[in-house]
């Protein structure tokens, strides 16, 4: 087995920005998305977001692409959340694009503890305008 130690965080909103992540739905939502990559190999060291958008510390093998992991992740998780949900609902789906940054060892603590704390970043406005954005270009 090959050593790999790498981190990224990763940020994607709801398809133009609607609150569509609603706490009743939110864990189910996270559960699935820690899962899937699970099963793709991947690691998820943190997970959170408010209504209209989604950020994950993840650990990502160099054997996958970031982006066929975003793809999965995103394409999936959206399906799983039409499925599981009541057909008078409003239809899921995630805004093209995403935000990447990597990370160091000595971040991951750091990053962790932000992703965690969204809510509370939101709400106190402490959160980091440059990893908020409205739109990312990386497709």
């Amino acid at each position: 087995m090959a050593f790999w130690r790498l981190y990224y965080h990763l940020v994607w909103a709801t398809k133009e920005r609607q609150p569509l992540i609603v706490s009743e739905r939110e864990a189910g939502l996270y559960s699935y998305i820690i899962g899937k990559a699970d099963s793709l190999g991947c690691i998820i060291h943190a997970i959170g977001g408010i209504e209209n958008h989604i950020h994950l510390v993840a650990s990502i093998p160099p054997s996958l692409a970031i982006a066929d992991f975003v793809k999965r992740i995103k394409g999936s998780s959206a399906h799983q959340f039409n499925q599981d949900s009541p057909p008078t609902s409003a239809k899921f789906g995630w805004q093209r694009g995403y935000g990447v940054l990597s990370l160091g060892g000595k971040q991951l603590e750091q990053a962790t503890t932000y992703v965690n704390n969204q809510k509370q970043h939101h709400s106190q406005g402490t959160a980091i305008p440059s990893l908020e954005q409205d739109n990312y270009e990386i497709a």
